[in-house]
């Protein structure tokens, strides 16, 4: 199987997303030694730390590559979330899957879309979050929704608010812990 993921999230440095999808990728990448994965990164100042990144994996570049578009995350989600053109495969040749970790969700052709919901904060406390982050995370949201077929979720809890507040089928659903402080 070919895997597609957004690492773009990596050069976030000391942010939670940044680090679980840095350590889950490396383990990731380095524990599957059967299927191929397409390592994904958008960032225009950036690229370095998605380059560097990608060498310290130490993986076998025949089954693991990294596809870097020089463009601003914004654009991006203006292209994915937004408009809802040029789908990943455009970028990264195809994928079975394509796994995204901060809801800038692409259209899809052929893949089969997964995403990370770690928390649904901005509904459980939306009077901690000014209106243009909700409003921004819940076109974020509906736009996954549309195109994702699974969602991780970080605990037994995000999971349940998925299921209240997002009205995801549960079947859809997956908890599966970080693992890693």
């Amino acid at each position: 199987m070919r895997i597609g993921i957004d690492i773009s999230q990596i050069v976030y440095e000391g942010t939670g997303v940044g680090n679980y999808v840095r350590r889950l990728v490396s383990e990731l990448v380095n524990l599957d030694k059967t299927n191929s994965y397409v390592l994904f990164g958008a960032s225009l100042r950036q690229q370095g730390k998605l380059l560097s990144y990608y060498r310290s994996l130490h993986c076998d570049s025949s089954r693991v590559r990294l596809c870097v578009l020089p463009i601003p995350p914004t654009l991006l989600d203006l292209l994915w979330n937004i408009l809802h053109v040029l789908s990943i495969e455009r970028f990264i040749g195809h994928v079975d899957v394509f796994w995204s970790s901060d809801w800038t969700q692409p259209p899809l052709h052929h893949a089969r879309g997964i995403t990370t919901i770690h928390d649904v904060s901005i509904f459980r406390y939306p009077k901690s979050f000014s209106n243009t982050i909700i409003n921004v995370q819940k076109r974020r949201l509906e736009q996954a929704k549309k195109e994702c077929d699974a969602f991780l979720c970080d605990s037994l809890v995000t999971k349940q608010d998925v299921i209240d507040f997002l009205h995801i089928e549960a079947k859809k659903l997956h908890v599966v812990y970080p693992g890693f402080s």
